[in-house]
């Protein structure tokens, strides 16, 4: 008998291979972290690891994705507008996202990184976008979204870059005028 994915024991199981590869990932670099070592961390099996998860870049994917969610707390974006305190907020999530990233060895994988922030930001802004301007779906809020999201994750490197030294918010602020004279 096959068991729902909203069951508990699998919602907990998925958990907790999760939470034993970011344990994982705390002390060894990804290209080192084996399917073996994240099942005997979490107690299970192989076969129970590849009900999950297609294989361990799945479960990186997954586990980055979801991180970044919680970071961008979903549900407040879902029925808030585009301004100056969204873009704020947005930016603060996005670059404590990858403050807790560097401080785990994750090296080898930038470029999957960056592209599940832009994705994420992707699908916030466009909802945004729609909701903002009464709109059906529409290309041109499509290609906004992509604009916004290479542009948010964009200056989220170059504070990184930089060395984290001015507050997320103080590092945006500037830019928002432009970004919302862009929008309107």
């Amino acid at each position: 008998m096959t068991q729902s994915k909203t069951d508990p024991r699998v919602l907990r199981t998925r958990r907790l291979i999760m939470d034993s590869f970011i344990e994982l990932s705390a002390k060894k670099e990804f290209k080192d972290i084996t399917v073996k070592d994240i099942t005997t961390e979490a107690m299970i099996n192989r076969a129970t690891f590849y009900y999950h998860f297609e294989d361990i870049y799945d479960l990186l994917e997954k586990a980055l994705s979801e991180v970044l969610l919680v970071n961008l707390n979903g549900d407040f974006y879902k029925n808030d507008k585009l301004n100056d305190e969204a873009f704020v907020s947005i930016f603060i999530a996005i670059t404590n996202f990858q403050k807790s990233l560097s401080n785990r060895c994750h090296r080898g994988y930038e470029d999957t990184i960056a592209r599940i922030i832009r994705e994420q930001l992707e699908i916030i802004f466009y909802k945004m976008l729609v909701k903002q301007n009464a709109a059906e779906e529409d290309e041109a809020l499509k290609l906004n979204a992509i604009i916004l999201s290479w542009g948010i994750y964009g200056a989220s490197v170059e504070w990184k870059r930089k060395g984290m030294n001015v507050q997320p918010e103080d590092f945006i602020k500037p830019a928002l005028p432009y970004l919302m004279s862009g929008i309107k």
